[in-house]
């Protein structure tokens, strides 16, 4: 199959099955990770996830340049076919009321509960990562032209995928807010696309998530960068926005995260003329159910404030059979501490449900 991701690391083909079924809800890199480990354990495994196809934020965010999606779809096959993986996409699983709009969502056709879910498998694991952005509650934000940067390249990426026959329009010239990875994709995608890109950030690029690095090769190929500076307004005309007004910042003590708290210099704001205002200021955790304390009574399952899924050090819920990983426990992070955490999450699993098997084999 030549390069791919490689999930089912811990075994060269499918031992024979234990009779346990395991549903891994959400197809990103911690429940593809899960589903390698517990397949190469012998459970018998269904991933289901609300996109055309798996690899969640690897296919439908990060750009092809970053992580081919080949490599993506080539380890989701070896899953399928030779492990005997399960997917069941364009399936949403939720409980509750959404009172929200999560990104990602059209192409749904199939909605189960997670009740339904939590019953119908001897182990469930959660991995719904974080597809709802934070938008700043500013004025003008509401114009049309004012976009997250995960529903910015999402639709990208669906053209490239040929999920949709016509590829969004970019802008002529694009305003990006943020300094981590996403904004960097963004405004690159941009530039890519013939845009005048600009990447605007709040500290100083030796503050930017996404690293100096990223950012100075972004300038070269002719994003430009501008630091210490902060949106104070979308300006719009007809509903459509034409501009923004930002306003220049300092650094003053360190906040909670260690990092300097950009502060805003009075009388100086200015303005830049944009069709496009990017947000890459954050995404929320999106977890498969309601934040109704009567709807998580009943599953065992706390939301921390964050609406992150609160789990013990074995990555195990309130509900002993429901384990959750990933972006959706510990809020947004990179590939690599999302594999990290369904692989561990996975093993955590597979030693619950032996030791359960010894201590009282379970009812087939």
């Amino acid at each position: 199959m030549g390069d791919y991701l490689k999930f089912a690391f811990m075994c060269k083909e499918k031992p024979p099955s234990n009779n346990l079924k395991v549903a891994i809800i959400g197809a990103g890199p911690a429940g593809l990770a899960a589903a390698g480990y517990l397949s190469c354990q012998g459970f018998e495994i269904t991933v289901y996830d609300k996109q055309p196809l798996p690899g969640g934020l690897m296919l439908f965010a990060i750009p092809p340049w970053r992580i081919p999606r080949h490599r993506v779809l080539l380890g989701v096959r070896e899953l399928e076919e030779k492990f005997g993986v399960n997917f069941s996409t364009r399936t949403k699983v939720f409980t509750g009321e959404e009172k929200h709009h999560e990104e990602g969502d059209m192409f749904v056709e199939k909605k189960i509960s997670l009740e339904e879910v939590v019953n119908n498998y001897d182990l469930v694991l959660i991995t719904t990562g974080t597809w709802v952005s934070k938008i700043p509650r500013l004025p003008g934000s509401n114009a049309k032209g004012v976009i997250s940067a995960l529903e910015y390249v999402y639709g990208f990426r669906l053209f490239e995928l040929k999920l949709i026959n016509r590829k969004p329009e970019p802008g002529k010239r694009v305003v990006v807010i943020g300094g981590g990875y996403s904004a960097v994709d963004a405004a690159e995608q941009a530039l890519r696309e013939g845009a005048e890109s600009y990447l605007l950030y709040r500290r100083t690029i030796n503050e930017a998530p996404a690293g100096i690095f990223e950012i100075e090769r972004i300038q070269r190929m002719g994003v430009e960068f501008q630091e210490l500076v902060a949106p104070v307004e979308i300006l719009a005309e007809n509903g459509w926005v034409k501009g923004i007004k930002m306003q220049k910042m300092r650094l003053g003590p360190p906040d909670e995260t260690g990092r300097p708290q950009p502060v805003p210099i009075e009388g100086s704001e200015f303005i830049i003329e944009a069709d496009t205002v990017v947000f890459a200021t954050g995404e929320t955790a999106t977890p498969p159910v309601s934040p109704s304390e009567e709807v998580l009574n009943k599953l065992g399952i706390k939301l921390t404030r964050n609406n992150t899924i609160v789990v013990n050090e074995r990555y195990q819920t309130g509900n002993p059979k429901v384990f959750a990983a990933g972006d959706v426990v510990n809020g947004p992070s990179k590939i690599g501490p999302a594999t990290r955490s369904g692989l561990y999450a996975a093993r955590f699993m597979n030693s619950w449900i032996q030791a359960k098997l010894v201590k009282q084999p379970l009812a087939r």
